[in-house]
């Protein structure tokens, strides 16, 4: 038994008796409690009832692979090599690395319930609560070599923007990665972290890893010191495996496209997008500080900023950017 096993069982949000667990897993009374006790460092809140037994106090909407891949339509089911559904794992961005490593990964989708060591950009910590994010990455081989992915970021945020619209999900992105909610303040709702392995001018393999707060209980967003939004703010109803499928169809069929054309035909969206344009922001470049007023992004994907009447170009790297407050 696995603490997988015991939350797929309670997913449903209906009451289940100690005894019921046990026998269903095959364990006893004393090993199903002892895993109900690591409920909560999950993320998850466990409610007991004498005479009832134990349920979640909110019904999880749980990852499964065949209700994905029935979402698909029949072209990106062809060109998607495989898929993993995973109940936990260290990341699934370092997971679809090992698969390259192995001599696949190309094509290849992983998701997971939860992470034990997600990182967002500049190496911060991506929290995922068990069930209530959609933690994502994409493994893909670019024959063209790294020179080739400029602006390869910001293309994915422009689908995964479009992907949340059709959802009716008012968002804006931020560049170099990350996707807002259309707020004041703009909270996080989305970010994407693009790993590169390979030869700069040779065949070169990036896995595209995303995260995105679906749910997001009350005390995760009280111990980040950043406004974070879920997307279930604005869209309750929001199926994670439809927007799983939707996400794999977008990107399978933007990829091709974006190797033999590169970031150029997204540029225009990105900028229609742009959560800072016009507007003063701090700019934290190494051991550099200033204020800059943020325009658009170029046909690789550099971000325009004017400091002090002067023009000057972002490129990606150890650089964030805030709004002004």
């Amino acid at each position: 038994m696995t603490i997988g096993d015991l939350i797929r069982l309670l997913s449903d949000g209906e009451y289940h008796s100690g005894e019921q667990l046990g026998e269903k897993l095959g364990v006893s009374r004393t090993a199903v409690w002892k895993q109900l006790k690591k409920l909560e460092s999950k993320g998850l809140q466990l409610e007991a009832v004498k005479g009832l037994g134990y349920r979640l106090t909110a019904p999880l909407d749980l990852l499964s692979g065949p209700a994905i891949i029935e979402r698909l339509p029949a072209e990106p089911r062809h060109h998607l090599t495989r898929l993993f559904v995973e109940d936990e794992l260290v990341s699934t961005n370092s997971f679809l690395r090992e698969r390259f490593q192995q001599g696949a990964g190309h094509a290849e989708v992983c998701l997971a319930e939860s992470q034990t060591a997600g990182r967002g950009r500049r190496g911060r910590d991506w929290l995922s609560p068990w069930g209530r994010g959609l933690v994502f990455s994409l493994g893909w081989r670019f024959d063209e070599g790294a020179s080739a992915l400029e602006g390869l970021s910001l293309a994915v945020g422009v689908v995964l923007a479009e992907v949340l619209e059709q959802l009716s999900a008012p968002v804006a992105l931020k560049w170099p990665n990350d996707v807002l909610l259309c707020r004041e303040q703009g909270p996080k709702l989305a970010g994407i972290l693009l790993e590169v392995s390979g030869d700069v001018a040779g065949p070169c393999e990036v896995v595209i890893g995303i995260g995105l707060n679906v749910e997001l209980p009350d005390s995760l967003r009280e111990s980040v010191d950043q406004p974070i939004a879920a997307l279930r703010d604005v869209v309750p109803s929001v199926s994670r495996n439809a927007l799983a499928a939707s996400l794999i169809e977008a990107l399978l069929g933007m990829l091709p496209r974006f190797e033999t054309h590169g970031f150029e035909p997204w540029r225009d969206a990105w900028n229609r997008r742009n959560a800072y344009a016009g507007q003063e922001i701090d700019v934290h470049q190494g051991t550099q500080a200033y204020v800059a007023v943020a325009e658009g992004v170029d046909d690789t994907g550099n971000l325009r900023v004017n400091v002090d009447g002067q023009a000057r170009l972002l490129a990606g790297g150890e650089i964030s950017l805030r709004l002004r407050s």
